[in-house]
């Protein structure tokens, strides 16, 4: 009954006449007398109104004593069905004896309005038309919160090996605790940006915005702003005020990813915002105070940044409240098993596929690979290969695995000082090509980026952005 409307008022005639009313517009309407049948209703018959005209004197209570009572029970059990309804119900109070303390309160308990008898009629029709789209606004706000919420569960960690269930086990117990900020570290790939949505949408902040930043994908002088905002010609450019990502996420939670990116004298503002929980835009001279809980993700080794000066050590130690490590697929490779039938059901709905059965070559050959992209790869692989399936079975043949991953030593026999051998029979992809050129030249050149960048004919800054990429 999405388009109910609950009645609670004890003067029949009053109660019968706004039933006719409101029944002609199209409501299906429940006349009840009393706040025990309204509680009833509500409670054990789980009526779901989108609005709730409620006389405020009855005969065993009061109107706002039972919007209370329901808030109360709404707070105390979050996943109870009458939360939902409740949640995206309107209550408009009708009172022949008003007064302000009980208009105040009314208020305060989240009623949409509060009318005095005898109400115009045309006015009473306006009022519940707009509670009316205010409560169906809600509802479908609340069904994307439900979405998300059972989309970024700690169980969207997918996989029954030891290291997936530690990984599991830590995120539920992170969402159950309220911290200001936190480190996700773990190769390209393995899910960093997944483990901070299952942390922000199992959390207290669920309700609030969840910003991402990525720090590689902007110039640098473009990410002060981005972060922090702006003011109105505060740089060329600037035509009007930009209200930043720490503005954005007040309340809720700013993911940072690849926060080892991100240059030093921005990571000195960062600090001060942190600990301050307050931020000022560019060119602006007042403070704003935020309330967010940041977490921050790299594939870098942060102590290793910070030795070589390129991570501020300080920042790092704020940040560091908890450091969550996420495991490499090839670590964890029977979770091959739960993994791809999951990705083969994801992408057979999104491409109208019927893929159902995967042959013993085809899982030979996932197990066998390396997975240098970690999961990231295994989506790609499995996406192609449902687009390109003709039948039921998983095609072989677009796998494009090298079954006996290349590393330098299989390669030594026939490499040259300076050259080396891809195979182009379709057992290595461009990622996995470009992934082992740049690693061969890492160590022929002794992991000296500089060197490394001139031998392949790039800048030191592109191939530090290739290395970390392919977690090198």
């Amino acid at each position: 009954m999405s388009d109910s409307l609950l009645i609670i008022e004890d003067e029949r005639l009053l109660g019968s006449e706004l039933s006719r009313r409101f029944t002609r517009q199209g409501f299906n309407v429940v006349l009840t007398t009393s706040i025990e049948q309204a509680k009833d209703q509500l409670l054990n018959k789980k009526l779901e109104p989108l609005v709730i005209i409620s006389d405020m004197n009855l005969p065993d209570g009061n109107g706002l004593d039972l919007l209370a009572e329901i808030v109360r029970k709404t707070a105390k059990d979050l996943n109870n069905e009458i939360n939902k309804t409740t949640a995206a119900s309107e209550w408009l109070f009708l009172t022949a004896y008003g007064s302000v303390s009980e208009s105040v309160r009314a208020l305060q308990l989240g009623a949409y309005d509060f009318l005095e008898k005898p109400c115009d009629p045309g006015r009473l029709d306006l009022v519940v038309s707009s509670a009316q789209r205010s409560a169906l606004a809600q509802r479908r706000l609340q069904e994307q919160h439900n979405i998300y919420t059972q989309r970024y569960s700690p169980d969207a960690f997918i996989g029954s090996s030891q290291l997936a269930q530690q990984t599991r086990d830590m995120l539920k117990r992170l969402s159950e605790v309220s911290f200001s900020s936190l480190i996700i570290s773990g190769e390209s790939g393995t899910g960093k940006g997944l483990a901070a949505k299952i942390l922000h949408h199992s959390s207290l902040r669920s309700d609030a915005p969840f910003v991402a930043l990525n720090c590689a994908a902007l110039p640098h002088d473009l990410l002060e702003s981005e972060l922090f905002g702006h003011e109105a010609g505060a740089f060329t450019g600037a035509n009007k005020s930009h209200k930043g990502m720490f503005e954005q996420a007040d309340g809720g939670t700013l993911f940072l990813d690849e926060i080892g990116e991100m240059p030093l004298e921005l990571q000195s503002k960062l600090l001060k915002a942190i600990e301050d929980q307050s931020i000022r835009r560019l060119g602006s001279e007042v403070e704003t105070e935020i309330n967010i809980q940041i977490i921050a993700a790299s594939n870098r080794n942060f102590v290793q940044q910070v030795n070589d000066g390129q991570f501020r050590s300080d920042l790092f130690h704020r940040l560091s409240l908890f450091e969550l490590k996420l495991p490499a697929l090839r670590d964890r490779k029977e979770d091959l098993q739960a993994l791809v039938p999951t990705l083969i059901k994801e992408f057979n709905a999104k491409a109208n596929r019927q893929v159902t059965k995967i042959s013993k070559q085809v899982w030979e050959q996932l197990n066998n690979h390396g997975w240098p992209g970690n999961v990231r790869e295994l989506r790609n692989v499995i996406e192609r290969c449902v687009l390109f399936a003709e039948d039921e079975n998983l095609p072989l043949q677009w796998l494009q695995l090298d079954s006996l991953p290349i590393t330098p030593m299989t390669t030594a026999n026939y490499d040259s000082e300076n050259s080396l051998l891809i195979p182009l029979d379709g057992s290595m992809d461009l990622e996995s090509m470009e992934r082992h050129i740049i690693e061969i030249a890492l160590q022929r050149c002794h992991n000296s980026t500089t060197a490394a960048a001139r031998m392949l004919g790039t800048s030191r800054e592109r191939l530090r952005y290739r290395k970390q990429k392919h977690g090198l």
